[in-house]
C-alpha cells in the first residue's frame, strides 16, 4: 500500500475546499501543547507554524477551509483545550470553525471516523486508537464515502455555532 500523502501535499493539490469533521471528545493526550495547557503554561500559536503556513497558503489561493466539531457537553478537558487554542491556531490561520453539541446531532447521520474532505472528491479518514492516538490514516475517493462525508459535514455545519458564539460548558 502506498504511503498516504502529507497534509502539505493534500492542501497543495486542493483547489476549492477542505472541510474537517471532528467527533471525538479527546485526542492525543500526550500532545505537548495539551500537557503544557494542563500545567497552566501559555500556549504560543507559533508552535503550530507549519500548520498555519499550510492553511494560510491554501486560503490565499482561494481554498475555503472549514472545521466542525461535534462535542459532548459539558465538554471534556481536551475539548476545553481545543476551544482555548482555536482562535490563535485555526481561525488565525484562516479556517472557519464551528461547534455542535452532540445532543443536537442526534438526527444527523455521521461516519464512524473523523475525516478531511478535499474538493468534495477525496476523503482522508483519520483513525485513532482507544486512547486517542492517531493510527494509520485511510485515503478514499469511493463515491459512497465521499457522499456520506459531504452530507454529514454540511448537516453539522448548518446546525453548528460559530466559534466566537459557542459557549464552552
Amino acid at each position: 500500500m502506498a504511503e498516504a500523502p502529507t497534509f502539505k501535499e493534500l492542501f497543495h493539490d486542493c483547489q476549492r475546499s477542505a472541510v474537517h469533521l471532528e467527533t471525538r471528545d479527546a485526542y492525543s493526550k500526550t500532545d505537548s501543547a495539551f500537557i503544557d495547557w494542563k500545567a497552566g503554561k501559555s500556549i504560543d500559536p507559533q508552535r503550530w507554524g507549519a500548520w498555519r503556513s499550510i492553511v494560510g497558503e491554501s486560503v490565499s489561493r482561494g481554498v475555503a477551509i472549514r472545521r466542525a466539531r461535534v462535542v459532548s457537553t459539558p465538554v471534556s478537558e481536551y475539548i476545553r483545550f481545543e476551544y482555548d487554542v482555536t482562535a490563535g491556531l485555526n481561525i488565525a490561520a484562516g479556517e472557519d470553525v464551528r461547534w455542535l453539541s452532540r445532543r443536537d446531532a442526534t438526527g444527523i447521520t455521521l461516519p464512524g471516523n473523523d475525516f478531511w474532505l478535499f474538493d468534495s472528491s477525496l476523503v482522508y479518514v483519520n483513525h485513532f486508537d482507544g486512547e486517542g492516538e492517531p493510527t494509520e490514516p485511510e485515503l478514499t475517493e469511493g463515491p459512497e464515502i465521499v457522499k456520506l462525508c459531504e452530507s454529514a459535514f454540511e448537516a453539522v455545519w448548518k446546525q453548528a455555532t460559530p466559534h466566537a458564539d459557542f459557549e464552552v460548558r
